[in-house]
């Protein structure tokens, strides 16, 4: 049997950090001194694959063309070009099919935009991995590894793939772009024997593209591709489908609704003309006009340079969207899930709170910045700091420089910061006072110690620092350093232990510090370990990776405008439970295996009460998301860590940050550039107030159409200028020439007060909702009317054959009407005659001119097929227009007064 064969027939039922290194070795077929053969891994390789991640294949720029070509308002501008041409109307076949080819270019580009979420992953692979091989350490191409390989790592290397630590020094992973964790992992090769233990808690494992802070360690590699946690996380993103945005779901629904009311048209005007007797030509000719008056045929367009005037306006506040649409959903988002690391966080840790020699004291700043001064109670004596400093700076090893950047752990530079604004510079005080002895840190043992021979009122003297967790630390101390000297363990070891747990609740990681002084001769080289006893104890530092400064008050805002706000987080519960009381999240936390233990109804239930969760899954995480989406919430996720990806892309709208991975930004459909969580909060605020236009456009739009509607059914059924109130062209003329200026003046339109101080709208309440429907019918009955008076007041000077007053001054009342009601409607309920209106009025100013010409100057004339109009004709067109808005600002009149009374009645 080859050992390919062997590791084949592991149990399933049996985890790998569950095993003894040896028989995880033994496992895989491989030998820990000796690793693979060279022709064992070659077989392995041929037989699994090499370890990278498989990319989505993008689709290509034709299939997105033709998907763009299959959406039902296209279908239908189609099938009118058809048409049109087929009964030598020429000009409107070709301007029709020019817009069919406008919609699907715009759809096409902004579809292309998005890559496959995947493909970011297998750019992420490491190219070179130490390997033993027949005995011999080589370096060969990360995507050359198989199971069973033995791997050794230092600090600074990228884990190759996953796998079982063998042996290891001192060893610490950074694992946040995995699980979230902010602090580094501890590792070792100890075994686990629970088969439950998630994910960040597996320390005889590593993980593939995790980073190696600290020590040395032999693995032997368990999995690769597709099989490690980073292949599992590109499983699911290739899972999880792209979903249509609410305004896509509502505009197709909308375009189902006016396709029947298109086509029903058509038909009653084609079975009219048909009984009355006309020529078939003629009434096809009547039909096309129909269908263009009844379909938006500008609807795509306009709302696609709504939402790409939209997309600038949040690119200008630091925020990118990569979809229109996704303009649109931002505005509908009742539930952001929040990762902590690096989104409401800054992703530097920091000491935040000082006990010293009894004595408590607050230390300012945040991140890797060396400013900030250390705070305590007025009146007390100010205490030197000199033997906490010396400890901050000998008892590490990592380095910050003056702007900010880390080498090494970065909890310890969060001590070497402390030891800066303290006035000690770690370099400086290294290179004065070498070590002459240490203990590197362990998780075996939980602690640091070095030993410096330091002056000391003159004398040099051998000192030791230790650093590392209170209880262990605690244990080795035969007294504490207080104000008023040196006092034994015993005195203050229960205002210790207090002091520990105070720092623990409020989430801090907290370290304690200790020193002891030697003879001068004592041997601590010898057994630097046996020299860790009978300390001094000095104090705890907590530590925390702080919040960002405008994260609280958008959450506030966030809370305000009724958008429920929940942290998920791979830290601990507990380090959640902190900080979401800091950011006023609201009440009830949870860990990754408190929901995981729950069913899928029971998470639904709890959800309300629920608002932080900790030492979660990118399982978990993905779950959450779908669940308040069946739940109804449309749900923002933000994130910056691979394992925040595939839930960004199960998101309504998933929002990676800026400096976060590039698979987190492929994956989200919003990428925050200044990594601020209160952009997100604008962000929605530029939704919400895209939505409200694209509303009032709809509104504006559907009028229209209604309008013209009634006006072919009424003409038609009438018998009125042969049934053809308006010729295509007109029609067309109105589309593009006329009814675009009111959509700007929408567009333009400033964005209403207090638009973060309403909830969240129902994503069951659609654009086409029964209130909107009958105010369209009352808007569009309105221009109707007016536009139908002409044809009814001079009858005898109807004509077929030629341009006539009547058709002509039809045009121009439908016209006015809808540049004058396009300024009312751009607001609803609030009046469209409220300042500012300068801008709107020089805007409208452009079709007013466009429509006198329209009628009066003589190639457009017989392009448009109008006739001149006496001034009494234009009088009258005119006094008819101006009924539509005054008669819109009187019903919105009437409806606020109603408002009014409503609230005040409750």
């Amino acid at each position: 049997m080859s050992a390919v064969d062997t590791f084949a027939d592991t149990p399933a039922n049996s985890p790998w950090f569950t095993q003894d290194a040896d028989a995880v070795v033994a496992a895989l077929g491989s030998d820990r001194d000796r690793g693979l053969t060279a022709a064992d891994a070659a077989q392995r390789l041929s037989e699994r694959g090499p370890n990278a991640i498989a990319a989505e294949k993008p689709p290509s720029t034709w299939q997105v063309a033709l998907q763009q070509l299959a959406d039902p308002m296209n279908i239908m501008l189609v099938a009118v070009a058809i048409i049109s041409l087929f009964i030598n109307q020429v000009s409107v076949g070709i301007l029709v099919g020019a817009l069919v080819v406008l919609n699907i270019v715009l759809g096409t580009r902004q579809e292309l935009k998005a890559k496959a979420s995947v493909d970011a992953l297998s750019k992420m692979q490491i190219p070179q991995a130490k390997v033993v091989r027949d005995g011999t350490l080589v370096q060969i191409d990360a995507t050359t590894l198989v199971p069973g390989d033995i791997v050794n790592l230092e600090a600074g290397d990228l884990v190759p793939a996953d796998g079982r630590i063998v042996r290891s020094a001192t060893l610490e992973t950074q694992e946040a772009a995995l699980t979230g964790e902010s602090a580094p992992i501890p590792k070792d090769a100890g075994t686990l024997a629970d088969p439950e233990t998630t994910l960040g808690d597996r320390t005889d494992m590593v993980f593939q593209n995790t980073q190696v802070t600290r020590g040395t360690a032999t693995v032997v590699i368990t999995d690769t591709g597709m099989q490690t946690q980073m292949g599992q996380i590109a499983s699911m993103l290739s899972a999880v489908k792209p979903a249509k945005s609410p305004l896509q779901r509502e505009l197709d629904s909308l375009t189902g609704v006016l396709g029947w009311i298109a086509w029903g048209a058509v038909a009653v005007i084609i079975v009219t003309g048909l009984l009355r007797g006309q020529e078939i030509a003629s009434v096809i000719l009547l039909g096309i006009s129909m269908a263009i008056s009844a379909i938006p045929t500008g609807m795509p367009s306009f709302v696609q340079a709504m939402l790409s005037y939209g997309s600038r306006q949040l690119a200008e506040h630091k925020a990118v969207v990569k979809n229109l649409t996704d303009v649109e959903t931002l505005g509908a988002t009742s539930a952001i899930n929040s990762d902590k690391t690096g989104t409401l966080t800054m992703n530097e840790m920091t000491v935040e709170s000082l006990y010293y020699r009894g004595e408590w004291f607050a230390v300012a700043g945040s991140g890797y910045e060396k400013t900030g001064e250390v705070r305590h109670v007025a009146g007390l004596p100010v205490p030197q700091f000199h033997q906490l400093a010396l400890g901050l700076t000998l008892c590490s090893d990592a380095t910050v420089s003056d702007d900010g950047v880390v080498i090494g752990d970065p909890t310890e530079a969060a001590l070497v910061v402390l030891a800066a604004k303290l006035g000690a510079d770690a370099e400086l005080t290294r290179a004065k006072l070498p070590r002459i002895a240490e203990v590197p840190f362990d998780s075996a043992y939980k602690f640091m110690a070095t030993f410096h021979r330091i002056p000391v009122e003159g004398v040099e003297t051998l000192v030791g620092y230790v650093k590392g967790g209170p209880d262990v630390v605690l244990d080795r101390c035969s007294s504490v350093a207080t104000m008023d000297g040196v006092v034994p363990i015993a005195d203050r070891r229960d205002a210790i232990l207090e002091a520990n747990r105070s720092l623990s609740e409020q989430g801090l990681r907290v370290l304690a510090f200790a020193f002891r002084r030697y003879d001068a001769n004592a041997p601590v080289a010898d057994d630097p370990m046996a020299a860790v006893a009978d300390l001094t104890f000095v104090g705890l530092v907590g530590i925390i990776d702080p919040l960002r400064p405008s994260s609280k008050e958008a959450v506030r805002i966030a809370r305000d405008a009724g958008i429920e706000v929940r942290m998920i987080t791979g830290d601990h519960a507990i380090t959640a439970a902190a900080i979401g009381a800091k950011l006023g999240l609201g009440e009830g936390a949870a860990s990754g295996a408190d929901i995981q233990a729950m069913s899928d109804d029971e998470v639904k239930a709890a959800l309300p009460r629920l608002h932080m969760f900790g030492r979660v899954t990118p399982e978990d995480k993905l779950r959450l998301a779908r669940l308040m989406q069946e739940q109804g919430a449309v749900v923002a996720m933000t994130g910056d860590a691979v394992n925040d990806a595939a839930a960004l892309k199960q998101a309504d709208i998933g929002v990676a940050m800026g400096s976060g991975s590039d698979v987190t930004k492929q994956a989200g459909k919003m990428i925050l550039v200044d990594d601020n969580f209160g952009t997100l909060v604008t962000a929605v605020r530029l939704g919400r107030a895209i939505y409200e236009k694209i509303v009032s456009y709809v509104r504006f739009q559907m009028s229209q159409l209604f309008s013209l509607v009634l006006l072919f059914l009424v003409a038609s059924i009438f018998d009125i200028n042969d049934g053809v109130p308006l010729t295509p062209i007109m029609v067309l003329f109105l589309n593009f020439f006329v009814a675009i200026f009111p959509v700007i003046v929408i567009l333009l339109d400033p964005v209403p007060d207090g638009i973060m101080l309403k909830p969240p709208r129902d994503p069951k309440k659609t654009i086409a909702n029964p209130g909107a429907v009958t105010l369209w019918f009352i808007y569009g009955g309105l221009i109707f009317i007016t536009t139908l008076v002409p044809l009814l007041i001079y009858p005898d000077l109807l004509s077929s054959t030629k341009p006539n007053v009547p058709v002509t001054m039809a045009f121009v009342v439908c016209a006015l009407g809808s540049i004058f009601g396009g300024l009312v409607m751009r607001r609803d309920p609030e009046s469209g005659l409220a300042a500012p209106i300068l801008d709107a009025v020089k805007w409208l100013s452009i079709p007013l001119v466009l429509t006198v010409a329209a009628v009066e100057v003589g190639f457009m004339q017989r392009l448009i097929g109008t006739t001149s109009l006496s001034g009494g004709e234009w009088v009258t067109a005119l006094g008819l227009a101006l009924l539509v808005p005054v008669f819109i600002e009187l019903e919105k009149w009437i409806r606020r007064a109603r408002l009014r009374r409503r609230a005040t009645a409750g």
